[in-house]
């Protein structure tokens, strides 16, 4: 065992019971599971971190809603329907145009991922029921943007408790307009987090579009896969799908970043389903295994040690053909991510960085980090599960700090005690860590910038991390620990 790991458990230790000391009794013993340390014995890595249950009443939670879940990440990017949000016009706003999801098209011609388009409740609608104004609503629509290949109906909190018939509705306009209109019950009271909203998302998926007839014809080769759970951040999806066509393979459908209705409706005829944000779409990986007998596997694109993993595993499903072409694109690129470790590596070498974003990216972007010789303290998720924990044990090293739906106090806090050379996390996170001193990157959305996939990927990667530890604008603003060794 290092002196590192002892150091590293003693401070994390230390930074918990610190937390834990300021709280009420009752909130103590609650917020104790959800707070640990990567353990590593001769039987493997855990950190029994409990996951997927109510914050704690009284603190300030960071975690979206179960429509966030579904607008705002599954159905959102799916770029050729208008979603409506259906229900008062602050949710709509709030979730209007946020995450980058890039996509190909001419907005509000056929495509609508930025756009807006609500139901505006007022007070006469929780009154009197919205389901005669949402039929309205569609039918505007659909003159509106002729171009559209459909509608989903995200229903807000009012919706659920009035009681309003969405799905009655859709199967009503969806026999008038001759287009799918699809309901999720996504209103955000349900469930514990935006996690049951992906979930609800991709039931609807399972019961509203896999199951349409008429569907376009499309014709099959050996070498079809889905992308899935990729939403096309600053340009991911393409970066992934750049790799995926050099090895020969043809990407049939893309979920859901600069994805159309056709290609979720082709999905169940590929060979195998390849999954990138596990948390948000593993369920309709599960389901097109039971019914349609596809095969999935997550993948990770995160930096060139787990590029090249993942894209021999990816091969290791096709025929030889496939894994030679695995190892030419592997060999291609090897000279220009050599260029860029030679490049950042001495800038960023031995940097520490503390991660708290959503239910994937802690533990697919870690080894990124570490290919630039940093180093990862500290690690939690917004919404994630029990397995999602597990997964994170093969990522991370033995002493670091794992936290779930930490709260602003202890965020503070961890950061304060680890004094992470970089903290990345999201939107709510972000200003409040600068004005500590501490320089931050915007992990959800990439901070404007992306993609962060591949190889190509890598070097905007590397480059937006140098460019935050190395402003020189830190000289000016020091965080609290450091002015207190100046002094």
């Amino acid at each position: 065992m290092s002196l590192d790991y002892e150091n590293d458990k003693a401070l994390a230790n230390a930074a918990i019971q610190e937390v834990l000391d300021a709280y009420p009794e009752k909130t103590a013993k609650k917020r104790k599971k959800h707070l640990g340390t990567i353990e590593t014995t001769d039987e493997g890595s855990s950190c029994n971190v409990k996951s997927n249950v109510k914050s704690a009443p009284g603190v300030m939670t960071i975690r979206g809603c179960a429509y966030a879940g579904s607008k705002g990440v599954c159905w959102g990017p799916i770029k050729d329907m208008v979603h409506i949000s259906h229900g008062p016009v602050g949710c709509g706003q709030y979730s209007w145009s946020q995450r980058r999801n890039y996509y190909n098209g001419t907005t509000g011609v056929d495509s609508f991922v930025t756009m807006q388009i609500t139901s505006d409740f007022q007070e006469k609608d929780i009154v009197f029921g919205g389901d005669k104004m949402l039929e309205k609503m569609i039918d505007e629509a659909k003159v509106l943007f002729p171009l559209a290949r459909g509608f989903s109906v995200q229903s807000e909190c009012p919706i659920g408790l009035i009681g309003d018939d969405i799905e009655a509705v859709a199967r009503k306009k969806a026999k008038d307009t001759g287009l799918p209109v699809i309901p999720v019950r996504c209103e955000g009271f349900r469930g514990v987090s935006q996690s049951l909203g992906h979930h609800i998302a991709n039931d609807t998926v399972r019961d509203w579009v896999f199951t349409r007839e008429n569907k376009e014809e499309f014709e099959t080769t050996p070498y079809d896969v889905n992308i899935i759970g990729d939403y096309n951040i600053g340009g991911d999806a393409w970066s992934s799908r750049i790799l995926l066509e050099e090895m020969g393979l043809r990407v049939i459908a893309q979920w859901t970043g600069d994805s159309t209705l056709a290609e979720m409706e082709r999905a169940p005829k590929a060979k195998i389903n390849l999954i990138h944000c596990y948390r948000s779409m593993n369920y309709i990986c599960r389901h097109m295994e039971e019914k349609y007998n596809i095969p999935w596997m997550e993948y990770n694109f995160f930096g060139p040690s787990q590029i090249e993993k993942s894209l021999r595993k990816i091969a290791a499903h096709f025929d030889e053909t496939i894994q030679a072409n695995a190892e030419k694109v592997i060999a291609k690129y090897r000279p220009a991510v050599d260029a860029v470790i030679a490049k950042f590596r001495p800038r960023l070498e031995g940097k520490s960085v503390l991660l708290y974003v959503g239910g994937l990216r802690p533990r697919h972007t870690a080894t990124a980090y570490e290919d630039l010789g940093m180093k990862i303290v500290g690690a939690g998720y917004e919404f994630a599960h029990n397995d999602d924990y597990q997964r994170t044990t093969e990522y991370m090293k033995d002493g670091t700090l794992i936290f779930d739906d930490v709260t602003g106090f202890e965020l503070e806090k961890f950061i304060e005690k680890l004094r992470p050379d970089l903290v990345g996390s999201g939107i709510k996170e972000k200003y409040a860590v600068q004005k500590m001193g501490v320089p931050f990157r915007q992990m959800h959305s990439w901070d404007y910038s992306g993609p962060y996939h591949g190889y190509d990927g890598f070097a905007v990667f590397a480059r937006d991390m140098d460019m935050a530890i190395n402003n020189p604008v830190w000289s000016l603003q020091k965080a609290p620990w450091k002015k207190a060794a100046a002094e």
